[in-house]
Parts: C-alpha cells; structure tokens; sequence
C-alpha cells in the first residue's frame, strides 16, 4: 500500500475526474441546454475547464462564454433547468472509468477501510453512474453537492463524513482531482492525494500542495508506489 494510507481508516473520493471521466456527457447536455436558449455552443474541450463547482456554476461559466456577459439569475436558472433535464435523459452513456479504478476500490476494500464519495454533482445522479460501473457496492456514503448545504471547497461535507463514522480527521484521506478537492481536504485536516488527470481549470493540481500525487489511482495499491510527494 501507498505510505500515504498509513493509519488511514477511511478515504473520501471525489466522482467526476477522479474515477470517471464524465465531462463527454456533461458537455453533450450542456449544449443542448445552449441550444435551447439559441446561444453558442460550448464543446467539451472548454467544458472540460469548467467542471468541478457544481452544475449551477457550470452552466453560469456556459453562459458567461455564450453571451460574453455575467448571466442575470433568470436566465441561468432556466439554462440549469434545462441542463438538468438534458443530463437526467442519458448521464452516463459517454461516460468512462479511469484506468486503475477499480484494482483501488477493491484493494481498499479487502482492507476494510471506510470508503465515501464527496461530489459536487446533483446527488440525484450518482446512483445511477454508480450502478452503471458497478461501483455502487464499494461506498458507505455518497454526498452530491445539494446533500448539505455546504459544498467543497467547504469543508463540511468531509467533516460530516469523518462524524458519521466516527474517524479522526487525521485518520481520513481525500482523494480528489481539483484545487477544490485539497482544500477542503485541508480545511478538514485530511490527508490529501490528487491526481494529476482529471479537472483543475487548466491548472497543474500539484500547485495546490496535495499531501501525494499519483498518475493512476492504482498506484494507491501498488506494494511499490510511484508517487511524487508534492512538497
């Protein structure tokens, strides 16, 4: 195991860039919702940048691009309707798994650690992207975004997790893929690991001082690690 686990006894995951590569259906309802109202097209390289803060802040960063202008609450709140619908319809079916996913679930189940995901997407469609990889039986908690009313970089989803369990913070790790994901690890006084994959606007995640990096999440399991301590 990756020294990082060491007395760890309970990992929170993030979902989107971190175990599944989700940003092809995102970007696919995100300009259908655009379509709708008549605007520019975002596409998914651009979309890309702006996943990780929930799906209110991603349609007002679509809009921002589409109209070159900060989005008044009416029309955002009907562009968020509609990509909710869009993305209800079908969230999953360009959807891919990350390499290496799937050995680190496993590994750290045999090992009897406390796994839970902390997501900032609705947590209306974890279940089902869960169910569609067969990931759903790994996870003691999932938390989406609109679970409480805090989401990361707020550390009081990771906070309510160590709670629910009766962990140490110190005894918990955050595994995520984005600025977001270390910070409120650190807020929470988690141990971090990001990797270097995944969503983080466009910028190196190893500027946020994540405790570890690693390439693949199997390198979490790996008996010799291949992780770059970020300090």
């Amino acid at each position: 195991m990756h020294p990082i686990l060491s007395g760890i006894r309970l990992v929170s995951f993030d979902l989107d860039g971190t175990l599944i590569d989700s940003v092809p259906d995102l970007a696919a309802a995100v300009d259908a919702s655009l379509a709708e109202l008549e605007l520019p097209l975002a596409g998914e390289t651009r979309v890309r940048d702006w996943v990780g803060n929930g799906s209110l802040v991603l349609m007002e960063r679509a809009l921002a691009f589409a109209r070159q202008e900060v989005p008044d609450a009416q029309i955002l709140a009907r562009a968020h309707t509609a990509f909710l619908e869009h993305y209800g319809r079908d969230p999953g079916s360009r959807t891919s798994l990350y390499p290496g996913v799937r050995e680190c679930l496993d590994a750290l189940r045999d090992r009897e650690l406390t796994l839970t995901l902390i997501t900032n997407k609705p947590a209306a469609f974890i279940q089902p992207i869960l169910e569609q990889f067969g990931l759903e039986r790994y996870f003691a908690l999932c938390l989406g975004g609109d679970s409480l009313p805090q989401k990361k970089p707020d550390p009081a989803p990771l906070r309510h997790v160590a709670e629910r369990f009766d962990r140490a913070p110190a005894a918990c790790l955050m595994v995520g893929d984005s600025r977001h994901d270390v910070a409120a690890g650190h807020a929470a006084g988690f141990r971090t690991l990001a990797v270097t994959y995944g969503y983080n606007h466009g910028e190196p995640i190893g500027d946020s001082r994540p405790d570890a990096l690693v390439d693949s999440l199997a390198e979490l399991v790996d008996t010799i690690p291949l992780s770059r301590n970020s300090s």
